[in-house]
Formats: C-alpha cells, structure tokens, sequence
C-alpha cells in the first residue's frame, strides 16, 4: 500500500487533548521572523521586553534574546529550565484566568500548543503592549469559526510563510529532521489592522548558529 501524500493529510498534526504538545521551534526559524519579518516592520526591539509563554526548553527565548533586552519566559510544564533571571516563575499556566505573574510585556512571541492557538491570541492581545506574534501550522488561518472567533474581531497585521519548510519534531529539536507541514508567523500589532503577506527567504544554513541545538534547559 502506498502513502497517501496529498497536501490535506500531509498537513494534518492532531494531538490528544491532554498532550503537552511538545514540538520545539528550531532556533534559526526564530531569527529568520526577526530579520527578516519583525525588524524591516518594526525595528530593533531595544529596550523592549517580550514574553514566551510556551517556551518548553527555551529554544525560542533563547535567539529572542539575542534582539530584545528583556525575555520572560514560562510554561505550562516543568523542562527542568531554571527561572529567568527576571524573577519570572517558569510554571505558569498562560491562559489561567486573573493577573499573569509578568504585567505588560511590549511583545508576547510565542510556539503556542496547536490546539490553543486561538486562545494565546486572545489573551496574549489583552496582556501585551504593542503585539503577538505566534508560530503556527500555515493552515492555522483557515476556517470559518476561526475567522468569526479571532481575526474579525482582531485583525491581524501581517503572516509570513517560510520559503524553506521549518521542520518539527515531537519531544526535540532535531537539526537533520524534515517536514511535509507548512508553519508560518501570524502578527497581531496594536493599530495595525490591514493584514499585509510576506515570505520568509530560505535561511537555515545562514541563520543557524553553534550551540543552537544543545538542551536548554539549565
């Protein structure tokens, strides 16, 4: 029997309802939105803070980092990650109702868990200062509930699609792995609310750096 590859299974990413959904976003996917979606936008966030809510074991705070002054980070489960040196408590619910532990963070980027995309949106929109951003499957902007529950009510500002496929994996971050799923950026900037498309150029071998795949967890 042979694989059925069309592009409708191919997408498919389905995860139970009690899964951690653990899919680490390579580090270079991380810098390829900064250089080349989030800084020609917007600038260099000096001075700013940005907050991952979903950093699993840091592979994504760790390049933001590398461009904003302040990085909080957390998540829903303990990946042995030590507490930033902010204070932030790593173990934190986002989407638990009430104050969050980290008031107004300028940007909230994040790999939200598949299923509760539309959820960090929303409250990532009523805690952020200036926007989110959330690193989802490409399809993640199909769908008519979707549209009426999220992008009516809140437009976004901009996707950027990769030209070159982000592949990943359940559980690590694999820097030989490959994908037949399309992941793309969609943007949320307060004031902004004609939605612009942009195309990430291909940039892994470029934008990879030594260390990038060492556990993060300290």
């Amino acid at each position: 029997m042979t694989q059925n590859t069309s592009s409708a299974v191919m997408q498919q990413r389905h995860e139970p309802h009690e899964s951690l959904d653990d899919f680490p976003t390579h580090p270079w996917a991380t810098r390829a939105f900064m250089e080349h979606v989030f800084i020609p936008r917007w600038g260099r966030p000096v001075g700013k803070s940005v907050w991952e809510p979903a950093s699993n074991r840091g592979f994504m705070a760790r390049p933001l980092a590398e461009y904003f002054s302040i990085v909080r980070s957390s998540d829903v489960h303990d990946y042995g990650v030590a507490p930033d040196t902010n204070g932030c408590p790593f173990i934190h619910d986002f989407l638990f109702p009430g104050t969050p532990p980290i008031i107004g963070p300028d940007w909230i980027i994040t790999n939200p868990p598949f299923r509760l995309g539309a959820d960090f949106a929303r409250r990532g929109l009523e805690i952020a200062r200036e926007g989110v951003a959330l690193f989802v499957r490409t399809a993640f902007t199909e769908g008519v509930e979707r549209y009426n529950t999220l992008y009516c009510p809140h437009p976004m500002a901009l996707k950027a699609e990769y030209a070159e496929r982000v592949p990943l994996v359940k559980g690590r971050c694999d820097p030989k792995a490959s994908t037949a799923t399309a992941y793309s950026w969609v943007v949320w900037r307060k004031g902004e609310e004609d939605t612009r498309f942009t195309i990430i150029p291909p940039c892994r071998k470029e934008l990879t750096r030594p260390g990038d795949y060492d556990e993060a967890a300290s």
